[in-house]
């Protein structure tokens, strides 16, 4: 395989000219350039883009780790991600860690060994200790709070917006309130379990713990849900559901186990996704393609010190609860 000094050679010119026709400089003789490419085409020759990335110091490749690319959630954070990345002329590289930690700190290793130019975590399931052992190896961002852990993140306040969801449903008169949520876990679960907690301490209210539902991701899982609420002789009267697509499946198989929303039950989801508006849900409404703008942003800023960005969320009512 022809390597840069054998088009030197071929086109009777140096290297240093070679590379700058390759690399697209404008002051080059023009009969010296047409030497170049046509040694370039005759032999057949490709630019080893490692070496490139070395010499540039830059890959122009942002990581992005996203638990499950199928996910409603997901593929609006990796929109958002991609008009940013498009915006800077820079490529993704998308990793689908299905919350297997393995494949997460390959990502990180991609960091380590500059394959990348940062990285972005959309939802961590490394520990903390993981994350803080590759911090100097390039730019790292998280999508959840991380004040005082000296890593920059664009996040929901999820405490808060619980809070306010909980709020909302007891003012409109909901005592026995029940929540669905994906990993036990997770950061942002745990931010709105403590919510939950507290709200119930605030009114006084006794908390059942069979009222939560875990590991809900899909419009299945919520199916699921709806189906266990039909055998309960203490079912809540209302649902709190950190994603639409889950509140769609719980308000689809209430109809199909005679469950009347909202009569019966009264539903309410986060994230104000397409189908919220078609389902006519009440839901929490997150920015989230310019959540996924603001990363990229700060994945790219290399800046000494970590930023943090809060989103502000709203609620948008509608005829569920």
């Amino acid at each position: 395989m022809a390597n840069i000094h054998d088009i030197a050679k071929m086109a009777g010119v140096s290297v240093t000219t070679v590379s700058r026709v390759l690399n697209g400089h404008r002051y080059v003789r023009k009969e010296k350039k047409e030497a170049v490419l046509r040694a370039v085409r005759e032999s057949n020759y490709h630019r080893n883009i490692n070496a490139v990335h070395l010499s540039r110091g830059k890959t122009s490749l942002v990581g992005v780790v996203v638990p499950f690319a199928n996910d409603p959630y997901f593929g609006l954070l990796i929109e958002g991600i991609t008009r940013a990345a498009a915006n800077h002329g820079y490529h993704l590289v998308l990793v689908q860690t299905n919350y297997d930690e393995k494949r997460e700190l390959e990502a990180l290793k991609m960091l380590e060994n500059r394959q990348i130019d940062a990285l972005i975590i959309c939802s961590r399931q490394s520990t903390w200790d993981i994350i803080e052992a590759y911090m100097n190896e390039g730019s790292i961002v998280m999508c959840e709070d991380t004040r005082g852990k000296g890593v920059s993140a664009t996040f929901v306040n999820h405490y808060q917006a619980f809070m306010m969801a909980l709020d909302y449903l007891y003012d409109n008169g909901h005592r026995n309130i029940g929540y669905c949520v994906g990993r036990r876990n997770g950061a942002n679960s745990l931010r709105r379990a403590q919510a939950y907690k507290d709200f119930h301490n605030k009114y006084s209210l006794s908390l059942n713990e069979a009222n939560i539902f875990y590991e809900c991701y899909h419009l299945e899982d919520g199916q699921r849900v709806a189906k266990k609420l039909s055998t309960m002789e203490d079912r809540p009267s209302a649902m709190l559901i950190t994603s639409d697509q889950v509140a769609a499946g719980v308000m689809t198989c209430c109809l199909e186990e005679g469950i009347k929303v909202p009569k019966d039950l009264a539903l309410m989801g986060f994230d104000n996704q397409p189908i919220a508006k078609l389902m006519h849900l009440t839901t929490i409404e997150i920015p989230i393609v310019k959540l996924g703008e603001k990363l990229f942003q700060q994945a790219i800023q290399n800046n000494k010190e970590p930023t943090y960005e809060e989103v502000i969320v709203k609620l948008i009512e509608r005829e569920t609860v």
